[in-house]
């Protein structure tokens, strides 16, 4: 067993930015479960096979809400490359049953199917309503902030029932807290003034309960919800559901303009859209690890006895790039027969939002290339930066003409 001291989960394949890098491929033959060293200094498991991350993920001997937030803190730096997921009271992502079965089933109630179709007429209006400004402002523009930001904020703002003059300025706090260039302190500075908006906004909607996400979970969970967890699952909405999605569009859209070919399959065939989503996800894995666990019992996984105590972190664009499991993973194809990933995660943290998720990508991308058939990068994909040590990835700044 070799340690290797460099954390390899956030490696991509440059001057191929959309590929894992290509480490993986050996070690899911030769050491599907390694020691990496984590940016505070302390040692992980790394999972990289397909079904030792759908088994760590699903199985309750590992525990989300025992690893310290310091691990995936670099030691020697002020600047907030990786951050932890938060772990505020409400935040569920962070927490191990029964805590997270009793808050996600609350929740749940408000991310059903129904009520995510409700939504396709809000997204299409948003989604149109960008694509003018973009064509307002004319080339060359910065996909990245013209676009891929603003449907999930504008999105999470409904969703949570943002009052209209309070959303830009909302909607700013949102675009400075994924900024990858503050210094912790400054992004705990932002995350503190969203918290503490967020806060407020909760206290309202307990006198006058509307029908967005926080009204409706004090209407039908009011009684056993505090104000301190209402907060932190509207927290949690907004971190889970803003950064991914955005980063989705523009990668997704990067992605199909170097396979023109396939882009015009997902502009021109409605029916082909959902299964391009598909593998989009797939292929592109933005969420890079999701939150590291900690074994509860000693245990094997992929051969590799792991102790009580000691973290896991997995790998979700190795486990998706998984031979074993898919037919030619390293080829994109959207005419593919759609697999089960996990760029959504697996069991019982499977992303609830993930039906939302898909409706905004099914209705973003085809309206993207219908409004601007000449659509184009601006400039040469080499020059493009993309997010190094981030848990979700992403390219800081794209530029487009048309």
């Amino acid at each position: 067993m070799t340690d290797h001291p460099v954390l390899l989960p956030y490696r991509r394949e440059m001057p191929r930015p959309f590929d894992p890098a290509g480490e993986f491929l050996r070690l899911r033959a030769e050491e599907p479960v390694c020691r990496q060293q984590a940016p505070n200094g302390d040692w992980v498991w790394l999972v990289t096979r397909y079904p030792d991350v759908c088994r760590v993920l699903s199985d309750r001997g590992f525990s989300n809400a025992r690893t310290p937030q310091t691990l995936l803190r670099p030691r020697a730096t002020g600047v907030a490359a990786v951050g932890a997921p938060a772990r505020q009271p409400g935040s569920f992502l962070g927490y191990d049953p029964p805590g997270h079965t009793r808050l996600r089933k609350m929740v749940s109630s408000v991310f059903t199917a129904r009520r995510t179709a409700l939504l396709r007429p809000r997204i299409s209006e948003i989604v149109g309503q960008q694509l003018d400004l973009m064509e307002q402002a004319g080339p060359p523009l910065d996909l990245h902030h013209a676009f891929s930001l603003q449907l999930p904020s504008r999105l999470i703002c409904d969703l949570l029932g943002v009052p209209y003059e309070d959303r830009e300025s909302f909607q700013h706090s949102i675009e400075r807290a994924f900024d990858l260039t503050l210094e912790k302190t400054e992004l705990a500075s932002v995350f503190g003034g969203i918290w503490s908006y967020l806060a407020d906004l909760v206290a309202r909607k307990r006198e006058r309960p509307d029908d967005a996400v926080i009204g409706t979970l004090v209407r039908e969970h009011g009684d056993d919800l505090t104000d301190t967890e209402l907060t932190g699952i509207s927290n949690l909405l907004l971190i889970a559901g803003h950064d991914t999605t955005a980063n989705m569009i523009t990668l997704g859209t990067l992605l199909l303009l170097q396979h023109p070919e396939q882009l015009a399959v997902v502009r021109d065939s409605p029916a082909a859209v959902d299964g391009a989503v598909e593998e989009l996800l797939r292929y592109l894995s933005v969420v890079q690890t999701g939150l590291v666990r900690t074994a509860t019992e000693d245990t094997v996984v992929g051969g590799q006895p792991i102790r009580a105590g000691e973290y896991v972190m997995l790998s979700m664009p190795s486990a998706n790039r998984d031979e074993a499991h898919f037919a030619d993973p390293d080829h994109f194809d959207i005419t593919k027969v759609p697999q089960q990933h996990v760029a959504f995660g697996h069991g019982i943290h499977h992303c609830l939002g993930a039906s939302l998720a898909r409706t905004e990508l099914t209705i973003a991308f085809p309206a993207l290339f219908r409004r601007f058939r000449g659509l184009r990068l601006a400039v040469a994909l080499e020059e493009i930066r993309f997010r190094g040590m981030a848990s979700v990835y992403g390219a800081e700044s794209v530029q487009v003409t048309w």
